[in-house]
């Protein structure tokens, strides 16, 4: 039988005959016919101290390394021996707390406690101490991934420092595009990490896994906020988010977009790997100590996206917050596999909640944009009827927004699992685009921008100016509906019915431009006589000659920006009046009392005709408008 068995026997006997003897003397008693069973337990079972001389014996190992004044993991043999004492140590404790209903057991074992409670502190020191060390010693830039330099990612940029700044070297790490997410950071060496572990498991087995897994968050923690800092990344207060001017936000926002795909795809998931290495076989451990190591990142970056949820929902903003809509709607299936344990599912949340806020502010960013629209005042008319700068803004602006159709869907039709409906949306094809929400809200768009361009074309007085400065707008806008995603949401229907107001508007402004001048050429065959005739045609002629003099020359300077459309106008205008001309001229010519006097009067040949009416939309510098 070893030492240890036997002590554990007479524990047992002992144990057995003072829960039996209700006296001391009893007790005694029963100890001795115990002892009579082998003279070997004689002196043991009547020894009433095995439990304090087993103690003093671990207090002696112990105290010798926790007097040590260097690390004990500096040299293996001393920190295996010292591991081998808190193992005996526990054992001892696990061994006699089944007796702490004793007195004298008790009374050992609260020694036992504060021995073990020293040597914890210790091993928590010496976890600190392997974690610091190795953070020193190990290159922060080394990525496992084939040999793959964190470096690529950094360059160093002068940039505008505070005055002060303790650091004055003024430059400050920026991350260049990261497109391989398929990378582990081996922050720590193999061999430290097994050591960790070996400390972890003695922790964890007295009861101290708070302290450990403290210990490990508060080092791996500086580790991820100095990784976000060399991503560029500041730390910025939701107040100063919202305070900053636009342009810088934006900086920010690329900067943000770059890290937080980083944190998600590398750091996070590195940071997870080493946690679940040291703390394995310890799961609710490695949970908790990696919601500390990356709560406060986390935290960080999702205040951030939050800061521009709430900020002013000016139309400009739209992009930039569909790029942190989109970072974190890509990022949503990172989210669930990092944090959906108890203590990260919290963190989670926030982030699915920031993200549909998110959506929010892009629906409210387009109601401003139909406030602008309502708001834009019908006060001075565009010179020639040309473009209003209403209609170049709101449909560049759209067009461009629709270049993210696919998010713009997402947001409009108020999806709600990104990680499985992102990718429905891209694979799918585009029936029913025309009656989804997103066409809804582009064709009310369009129907708002249409009712302000018909308000202010009131302001023209000139009917056929009006008509050319509709005709200008609506053309545009079915331009740009057509070449664009534009028109796979509003549908070829709406198309050809805005197609056929561009037409009407042509009708329009014939009527109004032309109708009259048209009227003056028509020959009247009942005429009395050849005298009169002549004199007639006469003075149709003068009459024609004054209205298309002032037809051209005001509508020289009018403005039609689309080149086929102006020549369209051009030649239908042509097509009505040359043969009417031609037909005036030669009937005029051909009267027998006009003929010594006919080229007199006849100022315009049918080519001058064609050619003044081919100088028609010039515009007031000649461009004849422009468009973009």
């Amino acid at each position: 039988m070893t030492e240890n068995g036997e002590e554990k026997l007479i524990a047992v006997a002992r144990h057995i005959a003072k829960t039996l003897g209700h006296t001391d003397t009893m007790t005694d008693d029963i100890l001795q016919i115990f002892s009579n069973f082998d003279n070997r337990f004689r002196e043991k079972l009547t020894d009433d101290q095995p439990l304090e001389r087993t103690l003093k014996s671990l207090h002696r190992q112990i105290s010798c390394h926790l007097s040590a004044q260097h690390p004990i993991w500096s040299d293996s043999a001393q920190s295996a021996a010292f591991l081998d004492s808190v193992d005996q140590l526990l054992a001892v404790i696990h061994e006699w707390n089944p007796m702490a209903s004793d007195k004298s057991v008790s009374a050992s074992l609260d020694k036992a406690d504060d021995l073990l409670q020293q040597a914890m502190f210790r091993l928590q020191d010496e976890f600190t101490t392997l974690m610091q060390r190795a953070s020193e010693s190990v290159d922060l830039t080394r990525y496992q991934n084939g040999g793959t330099n964190l470096g690529d990612y950094y360059e160093s940029e002068e940039e505008e420092v505070d005055d002060d700044d303790d650091d004055d070297s003024g430059e400050i790490p920026i991350a260049h595009p990261v497109t391989d997410y398929g990378i582990l950071i081996e922050a720590l060496p193999a061999g430290i990490i097994s050591d960790l572990h070996e400390i972890a498991k003695r922790m964890v087995a007295a009861g101290y896994e708070k302290e450990c897994s403290h210990a490990y968050s508060v080092s791996r923690r500086e580790f991820l906020e100095e990784s976000l800092s060399r991503l560029g990344l500041q730390k910025l207060s939701m107040d100063q988010v919202q305070k900053m001017q636009w342009n810088e936000l934006e900086d920010e926002i690329e900067k943000w977009v770059k890290a937080v795909n980083v944190a998600l795809r590398i750091l996070f998931p590195s940071e997870r790997r080493l946690c679940d290495r040291v703390f394995f076989g310890f799961n609710s451990v490695s949970d908790l100590s990696f919601m500390e190591v990356s709560r406060g990142s986390t935290i960080q970056l999702l205040n951030f996206a939050d800061a521009v949820a709430i900020s002013s929902r000016a139309p400009e903003r739209l992009f930039k917050v569909l790029d942190v809509y989109e970072a974190l709607r890509d990022l949503m299936p990172e989210f669930e596999l990092m944090f959906s344990d108890q203590y990260c599912v919290l963190l989670r949340n926030e982030a699915l909640t920031i993200w549909r806020r998110l959506g929010e502010a892009i629906r409210g960013i387009f109601m401003e944009l139909e406030n602008l629209i309502r708001r834009d005042p019908a006060k001075t008319p565009v010179p020639g009827g040309g473009l209003h700068p209403i209609t170049r803004y709101v449909m560049n602006y759209i067009r461009a927004a629709c270049r993210s159709r696919i998010t713009l869907e997402q947001v409009f039709e108020e999806i709600v699992v990104p990680s499985a409906s992102a990718v429905d949306y891209r694979d799918g094809d585009d029936r029913a685009l025309s009656s989804s929400s997103l066409a809804v809200q582009m064709a009310w768009i369009m129907e708002l921008l249409e009712s302000n361009l018909e308000a202010k074309s009131k302001i023209y007085k000139d009917s056929a100016l009006l008509a050319v400065f509709m005709m200008n707008n609506e053309r545009y806008i079915v331009q740009k509906v057509k070449d664009s995603e534009l028109g796979l949401l509003l549908g070829d229907d709406w198309i050809r019915k805005h197609a056929a107001k561009v037409k009407q508007y042509h009708v329009n402004y014939h009527r109004s431009s032309w109708s009259k001048v048209s009227g003056v050429l028509k020959i009247d065959n009942n005429a009395m006589s050849p005298t009169g005739a002549s004199r007639s045609l006469k003075e149709k002629l003068k009459l024609f000659n004054s209205y298309f003099e002032e037809i051209c020359k005001t509508q020289s300077t009018w403005i039609i920006f689309d080149e086929q459309l102006k020549e369209e106008l051009r030649v239908s205008v042509a097509g009505a009046l040359s043969p009417a001309y031609r037909n005036f001229i030669g009937k005029l010519q051909s009267n027998n009392d006009s003929s010594r006097h006919t080229e007199r009067h006849i100022k315009l040949s049918v080519e001058d005709l064609e050619a003044r009416i081919s100088e028609l939309f010039q515009g007031s510098n000649g461009s004849g408008g422009g468009r973009k």
